[in-house]
């Protein structure tokens, strides 16, 4: 196949273009500069730095014809801050340009398409009784994205979202999305205070086979749940920690009501400040004493992902968090596409 995606610079994008150039496929990469200083992009990708939202239809057509499939991996992530409402916010930067680019794919003879979502929505729909969607404006935005996605499916063109859970890995020069964390972790006195619960995840590679094995055999309107290794924030943490030169450090697990005051506190500071969150906070305590599992069966078997070394990921995303927060080199902001539990 001869690919076109958004977003093959970014940690995510690039390793699917990896997978794909391994097993034959031509890759046509449309991304936002500047490149990440010493990136491993994949050799043979054909690359061209531009914004597709601005850009024209023919400028997009002219890319895109030829092309047999389109991976979707750009867009923004539930920790932006927005004035609000930021459900409009994320409307205009996800949804609305997923309908033109898709409507451009279709009329240039694309085929296949795979889209990065979340796996929130893979959780909204699991627990309706939640009511995510309702609570949570990105979580609403994403279930409306895979809506908007299957609706252009038919015959001669299959859609696939990817329901993506925490990923973890490093790209030279880019700025890792687990900075915040480790901040936060360094931020705590004596111990790591956090509920119970924990969340599926992947390696980054992991997510690039995902990708590349959708675009290979995915058919017709397809949501896949994402998942490889199952860790309770205990276990997580204490592999954090290692890395982070503590492997003595505690894990102390909280009551679901004290995570809740303290997201209540973080959210009346954004609200004083005439912002908004993707997620409610406090709603979200919910979410974070639950254990956001999934099993491989579900979507990373069929797909033909892999074996990794969650360990080495989460090690190399720690160093290169640590490298960040001491200034030691010049980094590129993680995009919107590299986002743990996007």
């Amino acid at each position: 196949m001869r690919v076109f995606m958004i977003g093959g610079t970014g940690l995510l994008g690039s390793e699917a273009a990896r997978v794909l150039l391994q097993r034959g496929h031509e890759v046509v990469s449309l991304a936002l500069p500047p490149l990440p200083a010493g990136a491993n992009l994949p050799e043979g990708m054909q690359l061209r730095l531009g914004d597709y939202t601005a850009m024209s239809d023919e400028e997009l057509s002219a890319l895109m014809r030829g092309c047999d499939g389109f991976v979707f991996a750009a867009g923004v992530d539930e920790r932006v801050e927005h004035a609000p409402p930021i459900y409009d916010f994320f409307v205009k930067h996800n949804n609305e340009p997923l309908k033109r680019l898709l409507r451009l794919a279709r009329e240039s003879g694309i085929r296949r398409v795979v889209i990065c979502g979340s796996y929130f929505c893979h959780f909204a729909k699991l627990w309706p009784e939640k009511q995510l969607g309702r609570w949570h404006p990105y979580i609403r935005s994403r279930l409306e994205q895979e809506e908007i996605a299957f609706s252009f499916a038919g015959p001669d063109f299959d859609v696939s979202v990817l329901e993506l859970p925490y990923i973890f890995g490093a790209q030279p020069g880019r700025k890792p999305v687990w900075v915040f964390l480790v901040k936060i972790i360094r931020g705590m006195p004596l111990a790591t205070f956090y509920p119970t619960g924990g969340t599926a995840m992947v390696t980054a590679r992991q997510t690039g086979e995902a990708m590349a094995g959708a675009l290979e055999h995915s058919r017709g309107a397809k949501a896949w749940p994402i998942g490889w290794f199952n860790l309770t924030w205990k276990e997580m943490f204490a592999i954090m920690h290692r890395h982070m030169g503590m492997p003595g450090r505690k894990v102390v697990t909280v009551p679901r009501w004290m995570f809740a005051l303290s997201a209540w506190f973080i959210k009346r500071g954004q609200q004083k400040r005439n912002i908004e969150g993707g997620l409610d906070l406090v709603r979200y305590s919910d979410m974070m004493a639950a254990e956001l599992f999934i099993d491989k069966s579900l979507g990373c078997v069929p797909l033909g992902v892999t074996g990794d070394d969650i360990e080495a990921a989460i090690a190399s995303s720690v160093r290169q968090s640590l490298k960040a927060l001491a200034g030691e080199e010049e980094m590129v902001e993680m995009k919107g596409e590299d986002t743990p539990g996007s």
